[in-house]
């Protein structure tokens, strides 16, 4: 259960501590006060979706922390390796910043807004509002009928073989195309096959006719670098190269090279250069002798590069990318070719499939009209106790529209029906429920949800809308039963509920150094009677409406202590 609210600088709040206690907890206040600013802080908390504009004017940042106690083992605690410390507590904390950055930790540890409301949703469930907004939504239905019947997991298994369906269908659909159209891809196909074929391409060829290309246009000058050079160091008819000017200098050296070392080492080095002379010498003429330039063979490389060019432009930047075209376009063609074979065989997958999947979406059918028929028992019950003792609710089934009849959630399409005075059809919720019918419907359907969850803690923020009289009483006690099973918090303004509490708090927005503040404060019994008093008469109170607030305490009281 949480049992520790605390929070800094949200809205009207500059600081308050809330600590809250097991069963019944309510929260009472003038329209205004900030008990909305509590709820807002709590699903902060739960990592739900909040704004920079929640922080108190005037601060940087806000911090909500919430301590919780007693929990089960809840499945993310194993999921994420983290869960309540040596004492069964577990401390959740998020820092929202002006900048818009959120600093959120689990246990002291840091982890993202995503993971903190995937535990939230483990750990309350915040009812308020605009629940009843989402009851007249019938596209809710068929989520609140299989959450009622534990039906996830039928209809996850479900939509795993409707969603392999639907891939067999997109490819059928893909493969499918009218004779005109074929036709005109096959001839484009091949046209681009046969382009790329005759092209001859290979890996590297652009590159190694670029380095040709610049060869060709320098050939004159190349010949004559090298004609020069090999001259220069071999020699011609009218002068010696370097290489017989070293060998003269060499020999020279070696007749005297017998009178000191350092000769010796003189004649090594002359014979060391001339043998690189030689060398060069011979590749400069190896190379002189390897230069063949045809007088078209530039324009045939120029040719050459051009194709290429007008190829790139078509099939991909580079020779790579036009040969990755060429091999999917092959594939592209064999499938067309092939794609009456494939459809059907694939034809044949998709019929024995779809007998699977209807077979399936059968059962979940079945199932349903099962939890239904349960689902209307349980709530007629639940609103008997509301005082809502005529009602007729019923679950209404029609057939999903559409080629195969089916989508990703069945064939069903779910909504409630109601009636709720004697003599009246049965119509849709949204045609004949008042605010204060639809509250205690949502109540009902909450309640009974709520049996199969393993939430400990349950929210209600101002449910009790356009509820007043007795079935204010009714909802009370229905609220009082539902607290013996996990923690309930309710924002209300009826006297009736507050008097159930086995918690008060009083929220009261006050003003101080031209500012305004909320602040939140546990009441005690003289001081329940006296908000009572308030929430009955509002800020007159007579000594009548103070014996009316007493003898609703005693009868709440009376009521806890036989259901106890």
């Amino acid at each position: 259960m949480l049992s520790l609210l605390h929070i800094e600088n949200i809205a009207l709040i500059d600081q308050a501590d809330i600590s809250f206690g097991p069963g019944f907890n309510v929260l009472t206040g003038e329209t205004g006060a900030g008990k909305s600013i509590i709820i807002d802080s709590i699903s902060a908390v739960m990592g739900e979706r909040t704004s920079r504009d929640l922080i108190r004017t005037g601060e940087k940042s806000a911090l909500v922390t919430a301590i919780f106690q007693d929990l089960p083992d809840l499945p993310w605690f194993q999921e994420n390796g983290v869960g309540p410390d040596e004492n069964g507590e577990l401390i959740l904390s998020r820092k929202i910043q002006a900048d818009g950055k959120n600093i959120c930790r689990v246990a002291g540890k840091p982890c993202t807004v995503v993971q903190l409301k995937a535990l939230g949703g483990q750990l309350i469930d915040i009812h308020g509002q605009h629940d009843g907004q989402q009851l007249l939504d019938e596209t809710c239905h068929l989520g609140y009928l299989d959450s009622f019947g534990l039906l996830g997991a039928d209809g996850e298994e479900y939509r795993a073989e409707y969603q392999k369906l639907a891939e067999l269908r997109r490819q059928i659909a893909a493969l499918q195309m009218n004779e005109a159209e074929k036709a005109r891809r096959i001839d484009t196909l091949q046209y681009q096959i046969a382009e790329l074929e005759r092209a001859e391409l290979r890996p590297g060829e652009e590159e190694e006719l670029d380095e040709r290309k610049k060869i060709l246009r320098s050939a004159d000058q190349l010949m004559a670098a090298v004609e020069g050079a090999y001259g220069a160091v071999f020699g011609d008819e009218d002068r010696d190269g370097a290489a017989s000017l070293l060998a003269e200098a060499e020999s020279a050296v070696a007749r005297v090279a017998d009178f000191s070392g350092e000769l010796s080492q003189l004649s090594e080095s002359l014979a060391d250069l001339r043998y690189a002379a030689e060398d060069a010498a011979e590749r400069l003429r190896d190379l002189r002798d390897s230069f063949e330039f045809s007088p078209h063979e530039l324009d045939e490389v120029e040719s050459r590069l051009d194709l290429l060019y007008r190829l790139k432009k078509k099939y991909g930047s580079t020779t790579q990318e036009m040969l990755e075209y060429l091999e999917r376009s092959r594939a592209e063609l064999d499938r067309i070719e092939m794609a009456e074979d494939t459809i059907l065989k694939l034809e044949k997958k998709r019929v024995k499939l779809l007998e699977k999947v209807k077979k399936k979406a059968e059962d979940l059918s079945k199932k349903r009209r099962a939890a239904a028929q349960t689902l209307k028992e349980r709530i007629e019950g639940e609103l008997r106790q509301l005082d809502m003792p005529k009602v007729r609710f019923e679950t209404e089934f029609l057939l999903k529209s559409g080629e195969l009849g089916l989508d990703e959630t069945g064939m069903d399409e779910v909504r409630f029906l109601m009636s709720a005075n004697v003599g009246e059809n049965l119509k849709p919720i949204a045609k004949v429920a008042s605010g204060g019918e639809l509250s205690r419907i949502m109540l009902a359907l909450k309640n009974v949800l709520a049996e199969n969850d393993s939430i400990m803690t349950l929210i209600f923020d101002e449910v009790d809308t356009g509820v007043s009289g007795r079935a204010a009483g009714k909802v009370a006690e229905k609220m009082s039963r539902l607290s013996q099973s996990c923690q309930v918090l309710c924002v209300t303004h009826l006297a009736q509920i507050a008097a159930m509490s086995d918690s008060h708090y009083s929220v009261q927005k006050e003003e101080k150094d031209g500012r305004t503040y909320t602040n939140v404060r546990t009441l005690d019994r003289e001081g329940r009677k006296q908000e009572l008093a308030r929430l009955t008469g509002g800020v007159h109170t007579s000594a009548a409406i103070l014996e009316g607030a007493e003898e609703l305490l005693r009868e709440a009281e009376d009521y806890k202590s036989r259901l106890r």
